[in-house]
C-alpha cells in the first residue's frame, strides 16, 4: 500500500499529522493530489469543537490539485487536469434537495468535515463535485473557489443593484472577496469595518470605497448617524466576521428596507440581541448565507479569468507539518489567508 501523509483531527482539540493508506478511488472518483489548501475559519471551528463533524477524519474544504488516477466511470476528466473540489455533497433526494435548496440537504456530507479532506497529500473527490481549472493558473488560486463560492451566494442573495450602498463587517478572506463581488456587482459605495488597518488598507486596494476603524469609535454613528458615510444607513450590510458584536451591528447599519447577509459562520450557540420591533418597523430583510449552492462553478470561472484578485489575499503558506498549528492557534495579526501546500516539505 503506498502511504501518504495526513492531518487528522482525531478530536476535539486534537489535531496530529500521520501516515495514511494513499486513497484508491472507486468507479465515480478522481484521485486529486493536492497543490494547495486553504485554512478556514471554519477548520478552527471544528477544531475546537464549535461546529458539527465526524472526528477522526482530514480536514481541510479548500482545495485544489491534478487529477492523479480515476475511477473507471468517470468521463470528461484527464490525467495531469487541474481541478478545483466542491466539498458539499448533497443527497439528490431529500425534500431540500427536491426542491433546489441542496446547501440546505438533510444528509449533507462535506469533504473536510465528515468524509476527509484536503490537508493531505491526496484526496478523493467524486467527479460530479469536480470543476476544471486551466492548466496555466497558479496553483494556489485554485485553493479560493470554496470560499468565493460562499461569497457568490451571499452577493446572490442581495441582490445588489448598480448603484448601491454596502457595508461589509469584517476584514478577513470572506469580507475581502465580497467587496470584490459588491464592486463588480456595481454597489457605488463599499465601505468595511475592520479593527486591522493592514486589512483596511487592502480593503481599499480591493474596491473599497471607505473602511471604518470599530475600535476608534461607534461604528454605527460613523456610517449611519447624520454626519456619517451613508446617513440612514445602507441598502445591504454583510455580516462577515462571525461574531457576536458584528451580528448586533448589523441590523443597526440598515436603512429601512434594507438587508442583512449573514455570511460568517459563528460559534455553535452563541446568542446575540436585537429587537424585534425594529425588523417590524424598519421591514429589514434578515438572510442566511449558507454554503455555496450551485456557485462553486461560477467561482472558479471567474477566478480563472482573474477577476478576482488572490494573491493580495495569501498571508503565508506552509507545509502539511506546520498545518496543525495553524489551525490550533487564532490567526496573525492582519493575516487574511493561510495556504496548506504539501510539496513544500
Amino acid at each position: 500500500m503506498s502511504i501518504m501523509k495526513a492531518m487528522r483531527l482525531e478530536a476535539v482539540g486534537s489535531i496530529v499529522l500521520r501516515e495514511a493508506g494513499k486513497p484508491s478511488p472507486g468507479p465515480n472518483d478522481l484521485l486529486v493530489r493536492i497543490e494547495a489548501c486553504g485554512v478556514c475559519g471554519t477548520d478552527r471551528h471544528l477544531f475546537h469543537g464549535e461546529f458539527p463533524c465526524k472526528p477522526p477524519v482530514t480536514p481541510g474544504h479548500e482545495f485544489s490539485g491534478i487529477v492523479e488516477a480515476m475511477g473507471g466511470a468517470v468521463s470528461g476528466y484527464s490525467i495531469g487536469d487541474r481541478v478545483t473540489g466542491d466539498p458539499n455533497i448533497a443527497c439528490g433526494r431529500c425534500p431540500h434537495c427536491r426542491a433546489g435548496r441542496v446547501n440546505l440537504c438533510s444528509n449533507l456530507s462535506a469533504i473536510g468535515i465528515h468524509r476527509d479532506g484536503g490537508f493531505a497529500d491526496y484526496v478523493l473527490l467524486p467527479q460530479q463535485q469536480a470543476f476544471l481549472l486551466p492548466s496555466d493558473l497558479k496553483p494556489t488560486h485554485g485553493a479560493f473557489c470554496e470560499p468565493l463560492g460562499c461569497c457568490l451566494h451571499g452577493v446572490d442573495l442581495a441582490e445588489i443593484k448598480p448603484g448601491a450602498s454596502v457595508v461589509v463587517l469584517g476584514g478577513g478572506v470572506i469580507g475581502l472577496l465580497t467587496v470584490q463581488l459588491a464592486k463588480l456587482a456595481g454597489a457605488r459605495t463599499i465601505i468595511l469595518s475592520t479593527r486591522q488597518a493592514s486589512r483596511r488598507a487592502l480593503a481599499e486596494e480591493l474596491g473599497a470605497t471607505a473602511t471604518v476603524d470599530p475600535g476608534a469609535g461607534d461604528v454605527i454613528e460613523a456610517v449611519a448617524g447624520p454626519s456619517g458615510l451613508v446617513p440612514g444607513g445602507v441598502d445591504v450590510v454583510f455580516e462577515c466576521a462571525g461574531v457576536r458584536d458584528t451580528v448586533e451591528q448589523s441590523m443597526r447599519l440598515t436603512r429601512a428596507g434594507g438587508t442583512v447577509i449573514i455570511v460568517g459562520v459563528t460559534p455553535q450557540g452563541m446568542k446575540a440581541a436585537f429587537e424585534p420591533f425594529d425588523l417590524l418597523f424598519r421591514e429589514l430583510r434578515v438572510r442566511g448565507s449558507f454554503l455555496n449552492p450551485y456557485t462553486h462553478g461560477r467561482a472558479a470561472q471567474l477566478i480563472a479569468t482573474g477577476a478576482i484578485e488572490i494573491d493580495k489575499l495569501i498571508s503565508r503558506q506552509v507545509t502539511l507539518e506546520e498545518a496543525a498549528a495553524v489551525i490550533a492557534n487564532p490567526p496573525a495579526p492582519g493575516e487574511v489567508k493561510v495556504l496548506v501546500v504539501p510539496q513544500r516539505r
